[in-house]
């Protein structure tokens, strides 16, 4: 899948970093800590310039993993 320029976010190395940063310090023990920080990293994928990703790619992959959560996880 192409990414158009029109959907695509100005890469931010310095937004990138900050947001992994907050996502390392959230995640702990909790599955909820842990859920966060991988939201964080997902959407820190937005500003890295090696990322090719979409906001509505971002919003359907954190959408997804909402859902597996609310399921009890993958297997169910």
């Amino acid at each position: 899948m192409s990414v158009s320029d029109d959907e695509r976010v100005e890469p931010d190395a310095e937004r990138m970093r900050l947001l992994r940063a907050v996502a390392d310090d959230l995640r702990g023990e909790s599955s909820e800590s842990q859920q966060l920080a991988a939201l964080l990293y997902r959407v820190s994928d937005l500003y890295d310039e090696s990322e090719e990703t979409t906001p509505e790619e971002i919003y359907r992959n954190v959408r997804f993993i909402l859902e597996v959560k609310a399921r009890g996880g993958l297997g169910r």
